[in-house]
């Protein structure tokens, strides 16, 4: 998922939260977009990540972007509510990932927009037209991604479609480095908070 992905929801994004921003490389992805927003709150409990990331504030000029050391299930910005929330490969290491997804509910005004990007697993039996993950993958990549601390989960995406009304989604396979051979299933959302 990348800054275009929103160009296409039809609202003005004036303020946005993303939730476990790390380093704030995703604020990088907006180009000269950013500056359109009044503010950017990018959120992470990890002190030396957003050191790099205030780094980074610095060294571009952005005046409208704010390294914030909190938790993605209580921080909440000055404006109360926020037009865009995201969360990119982060909702996986968020351990109340439930309480993640409806505080950002919470935070974003009737018909805000949510981006999700993560990996992830399927149930077992999916809804339909949702896609079926084999045996193998649906047990392996949620042992071999823990020992990172980082938590595949086949209730996530249900939820989301539970809870937000899905403008798009993408379900698809990627490599990694360091297992080449191997596919891990990864979507892509994009879902509006319904009045």
């Amino acid at each position: 998922m990348n800054a275009n992905s929103f160009t296409t929801t039809g609202s003005a994004i004036r303020v946005w939260v993303d939730l476990g921003a790390g380093t704030g490389e995703n604020a990088e992805l907006w180009g000269q977009r950013l500056q359109q927003f009044q503010q950017a709150y990018l959120v992470d409990l990890c002190q030396p990540l957003l050191d790099v990331c205030s780094q980074r504030i610095s060294d571009r000029g952005w005046s409208n972007v704010t390294a914030v050391c909190e938790d993605a299930t209580t921080f909440t910005p000055p404006e109360t509510h926020v037009d865009l929330v995201t969360f990119s490969y982060s909702l996986t290491m968020i351990p109340d990932w439930f309480q993640a997804v409806n505080h950002a509910w919470d935070l974003l005004r009737p018909g805000g927009i949510l981006g999700i990007v993560d990996f992830y697993v399927a149930r077992k039996y999916p809804q339909p037209n949702l896609q079926t993950h084999g045996w193998f993958q649906r047990n392996f990549w949620p042992v071999w991604f823990a020992g990172d601390n980082v938590f595949l989960n086949p209730d996530h995406l249900p939820y989301l479609l539970d809870r937000f009304e899905l403008i798009s989604l993408k379900e698809s396979q990627g490599s990694l480095p360091f297992l080449p051979l191997l596919k891990v299933p990864f979507y892509a959302l994009i879902a509006k908070k319904t009045v």
